[in-house]
Protein backbone atom coordinates (compact mmCIF):
# COMPACT_ATOMS: atom_id res chain seq x y z
CA UNK A 1 0.00 0.00 0.00
CA UNK A 2 1.61 3.28 -0.69
CA UNK A 3 2.09 5.64 2.15
CA UNK A 4 1.93 9.81 2.09
CA UNK A 5 4.31 10.56 5.15
CA UNK A 6 3.22 14.03 6.07
CA UNK A 7 3.69 14.01 9.62
CA UNK A 8 5.45 17.11 10.88
CA UNK A 9 4.14 19.32 8.36
CA UNK A 10 1.31 22.08 8.36
CA UNK A 11 -1.60 22.42 6.50
CA UNK A 12 -1.81 22.91 3.42
CA UNK A 13 1.24 20.65 3.21
CA UNK A 14 -0.61 17.35 3.70
CA UNK A 15 -3.66 18.30 1.64
CA UNK A 16 -1.26 19.20 -1.25
CA UNK A 17 0.88 16.12 -0.73
CA UNK A 18 -2.32 13.96 -0.82
CA UNK A 19 -3.42 15.41 -3.67
CA UNK A 20 -0.47 14.90 -5.72
CA UNK A 21 -0.05 11.18 -4.65
CA UNK A 22 -3.99 10.80 -5.79
CA UNK A 23 -3.55 12.15 -8.81
CA UNK A 24 0.19 9.98 -9.93
CA UNK A 25 -0.99 6.52 -8.24
CA UNK A 26 -2.31 3.80 -9.82
CA UNK A 27 -2.96 1.73 -6.48
CA UNK A 28 -6.47 1.41 -5.42
CA UNK A 29 -5.33 2.35 -1.84
CA UNK A 30 -3.55 4.24 0.35
CA UNK A 31 -2.55 5.34 3.18
CA UNK A 32 -1.77 8.47 5.06
CA UNK A 33 -0.10 10.11 7.98
CA UNK A 34 -0.71 13.02 9.66
CA UNK A 35 0.13 14.49 13.03
CA UNK A 36 -2.36 16.95 14.08
CA UNK A 37 -6.58 16.64 13.79
CA UNK A 38 -6.52 20.09 11.67
CA UNK A 39 -5.03 17.75 9.05
CA UNK A 40 -6.62 14.98 9.49
CA UNK A 41 -10.36 16.61 8.69
CA UNK A 42 -8.88 18.81 6.25
CA UNK A 43 -6.78 15.25 4.33
CA UNK A 44 -10.46 13.89 5.04
CA UNK A 45 -12.37 16.49 2.85
CA UNK A 46 -9.77 16.51 0.25
CA UNK A 47 -9.49 12.16 -0.21
CA UNK A 48 -13.40 13.24 -0.68
CA UNK A 49 -13.64 15.86 -3.35
CA UNK A 50 -11.45 13.86 -5.08
CA UNK A 51 -13.28 10.75 -5.41
CA UNK A 52 -11.74 8.34 -3.07
CA UNK A 53 -13.46 6.92 0.34
CA UNK A 54 -12.09 7.24 4.00
CA UNK A 55 -12.24 3.77 5.18
CA UNK A 56 -10.66 3.88 8.30
CA UNK A 57 -9.06 7.22 10.84
CA UNK A 58 -6.53 5.00 13.65
CA UNK A 59 -4.85 7.59 15.83
CA UNK A 60 -1.67 6.12 17.02
CA UNK A 61 0.24 8.37 20.00
CA UNK A 62 0.09 11.47 18.20
CA UNK A 63 -0.24 10.36 14.62
CA UNK A 64 -3.31 9.97 12.69
CA UNK A 65 -3.40 7.00 10.31
CA UNK A 66 -5.99 7.21 7.48
CA UNK A 67 -6.60 4.21 5.45
CA UNK A 68 -8.40 5.68 1.74
CA UNK A 69 -9.61 3.54 -1.08
CA UNK A 70 -10.62 4.83 -4.31
CA UNK A 71 -14.83 5.00 -4.98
Amino acid sequence: METVDARGLSCPQPVLMTVDALKKTSADRMLVLVDTAASKENVSRAVSSNGWTVADITPEGETYRIEIHKG
